[in-house]
């Protein structure tokens, strides 16, 4: 019974959708449920803001109040991300959950991977800019392209502490 993933979309409150996406990948990681929720996006792209006189790329949502989840639907996984904190239901006709087709998965980006390019390296200082270690400065440690995920060294109370963060939760100083 080898079921195929899918894409799934699901409704979150607005501003939680980075938070829904951690929270199911640190439950999907705990209870080991890999093979039933692949990937957890949140579609985002990289545009130019005027702050302070200066340009700057930054992070825009791409469907604001959405999470796209790749899993094989089940009565378990259905709970599981149904039951996250911060998600409103899947989106589909009567909260039965509809994948995306094929199509509309291409259509996404969501079956590519586009090349990333990072304004920093590893061995460089870098400030974080989201998550509960907001506003601190670490050195990159580790850079994984595939995963989307920077590991950081920072140092806090005289030690450091690694910390893994999104690409887009680092800025380089």
């Amino acid at each position: 019974m080898a079921e195929q993933a899918l894409w799934y979309v699901v409704h979150t409150y607005s501003g939680y959708e980075n938070k829904v996406a951690t929270n199911l990948e640190t439950i999907v990681e705990n209870r080991r449920l890999q093979d039933l929720i692949h990937e957890v996006k949140v579609p985002v792209e990289m545009v130019p803001e005027l702050k302070d006189g200066k340009e700057r790329l930054v992070e825009r949502k791409l469907f604001p109040g959405y999470v796209l989840v790749k899993m094989v639907m089940t009565d378990e996984s259905w709970y599981i991300v149904r039951n996250c904190r911060g998600v409103t239901g899947f989106v589909g006709p009567s909260s039965k959950p509809e994948p995306l087709s094929d199509e509309e998965a291409e259509k996404l980006g969501m079956n590519t991977k586009a090349e990333l390019t990072l304004d920093y390296a590893v061995g460089d200082n870098v400030q974080i800019t989201a998550g509960p270690l907001e506003g601190f400065v670490g050195v990159v440690d580790e850079i994984d392209l595939q995963a989307q995920k920077v590991k950081v060294k920072v140092s806090m109370f005289g030690r450091e502490t690694p910390a893994e963060l999104e690409l887009g939760q680092a800025k380089p100083l």
